[in-house]
């Protein structure tokens, strides 16, 4: 990328204020501090106050910005995004369109892709993958080897095991929060959807064989979940 090319995005962009990285070109900002023994090539720019440092790598498209820290042997490709204060550490990968952001943290040997998103105060460490159009964020934490993917969007809460996702034939379905279900764009404890499924149903234009399908999903949800969960507990 050219001097010209990376004025398409940052138009005060000089020879003055950026320079290619001598471990393989990519630019980097100034302001920015990024190790010798790191890797910034391809299209990626790290710039603002962020850090990359041991022998991390930043290739492909990928952005590192503001506070954001790439270190040890992460790497951040693709059209990823790590900005805000986010860390992305240790073996993680974040790469295809994903974005980590807020105060965020991947570690261990997760990996976020596809266009997830992970932020807030959320990790995702350990042997995890976030990815497809999954949401974690909020304090949750996402470990082990559990999966989170579809259009799936955890708040809080620790989850060592896989969330159970659903995609219904009308709406998908993932837990929240424990003891909490999303259905759509509509979350609330998983005993408020039992007592309420019809109407909610009705609102929604369901059918009669709809509103029963999703009543059998609200049954798995409570059986592998509990029902213990309060509505006003709500954040």
């Amino acid at each position: 990328m050219t001097i010209e090319e990376l004025r398409k995005y940052h138009p005060n962009a000089t020879e003055e204020t950026w320079h290619q990285h001598p471990n393989g070109g990519g630019w980097v900002e100034n302001t920015a501090h990024v190790d010798e023994t790191a890797r910034v090539f391809g299209n990626a720019r790290v710039f603002g106050d962020a850090r990359v440092y041991g022998d991390a790598w930043v290739f492909g498209n990928a952005w590192v910005y503001g506070d954001a820290q790439v270190y040890g042997n992460a790497q951040v490709y693709g059209n990823a995004w790590v900005y805000g204060d986010a860390w992305v550490y240790g073996d993680a990968q974040v790469h295809g369109n994903a974005q980590v952001h807020g105060n965020a943290q991947v570690h261990g040997n997760a990996q976020v892709y596809g266009n997830a998103q992970v932020y807030g105060n959320a990790q995702v460490y350990g042997d995890a993958w976030v990815y497809g159009d999954a949401w974690v964020y909020g304090d949750a934490q996402v470990y082990g080897n559990a999966q989170v993917h579809g259009n799936a969007q955890v708040y809080g809460n620790a989850w060592d095991e896989s969330p159970l996702y659903i995609q219904g034939t009308r709406h998908p379905l993932s837990p929240y929060k424990r003891g909490w279900i999303r259905i759509g764009c509509m979350a609330h404890t998983i005993s408020w959807w039992l007592e309420h499924y019809e109407g909610a149903g009705r609102a929604e234009n369901y059918t009669p064989v709809q509103v029963a399908e999703y009543k059998l999903y609200i049954d798995l949800f409570a059986a592998r979940y509990g029902t213990d969960a309060k509505e006003e507990a709500e954040s």
